[in-house]
């Protein structure tokens, strides 16, 4: 029995990006996020679970991509389509963002958001059948880009900062973030990933100061530090990757 126990935790994954979905399309974008992170940790777990029962499989590496697909690639694209469709009203509503007409379809800015999703779909691709992304990914992992994209509607709903509002709710600003994220998720620029293979500070530095930097940034800032972290990570692999070239 133990072997379907982590196929069990990812299709709670699924669980969590199907109700996260229903969450972003009615505009409730908080709950969108909560089960998306739960959806995440979910996401982390079924592979610590695979690897500690000792019970990895060739199903269980397709349905996570499949999970993945959903909690983050089809929610972040929801997400970002509801951010888009209130920059384009003026400003943050409480509606229902299921509420809209076929003359709105026709409004195709919104749709934009959507590329997040495509982006997702092929990085999910390519990482099925690129067996290089062990010890590193090759592009933003599609849970960090849907952390970056939901921290934006985060930032909406708690930081009462009327220029900061208005600057996220800029359409040029929201696209820029589509096309940043399209591009981070398929870029072909090596990230570190958070596996420990040992505790040894030496063999670990840029993942211990990349933890320690994250949570003093969560700890000061809170939802804000979310963006900040990711742009962080980037640029600590992209400075890990060139130290290691000289060496």
């Amino acid at each position: 029995m133990k072997k379907y126990i982590p196929n069990f935790i990812t299709l709670l994954n699924v669980f969590c990006g199907c109700v996260a979905a229903v969450f972003a399309v009615s505009n409730q974008l908080e709950m969108a996020a909560l089960f998306v992170f739960l959806g995440i940790f979910l996401d982390f777990f079924d592979g610590l679970a695979a690897r500690v029962l000792n019970v990895q499989s060739e199903l269980g590496v397709q349905l996570d991509s499949l999970a993945d697909m959903i909690t983050s690639g089809l929610v972040p694209g929801i997400v970002m389509f509801q951010l888009l469709k209130m920059a384009m009203s003026g400003g943050w509503y409480s509606g229902d963002g299921a509420s809209f007409s076929f003359l709105y379809l026709t409004d195709f800015v919104p749709l934009i958001g959507f590329l997040i999703t495509l982006g997702s779909a092929y990085r999910l691709a390519k990482f099925n059948i690129d067996e290089n992304q062990v010890s590193s990914f090759v592009g933003l992992p599609t849970p960090a880009n849907a952390l970056l994209i939901l921290s934006l509607a985060l930032i909406l709903q708690y930081h009462e900062n009327e220029a900061l509002s208005q600057f996220i709710l800029n359409p040029w600003f929201l696209i820029f973030m589509t096309f940043l994220s399209t591009y981070l998720l398929n870029a072909n620029i090596e990230l570190f990933a958070l596996k420990f293979k040992t505790w040894s500070f030496k063999d670990n530095a840029v993942r211990y100061i990349f933890l320690i930097v994250s949570v003093v940034f969560l700890i000061a800032l809170r939802v804000l530090a979310v963006p900040l972290i990711i742009v962080f990570y980037v640029a600590a692999s992209l400075v890990s990757n060139l130290s290691a070239k000289k060496n």
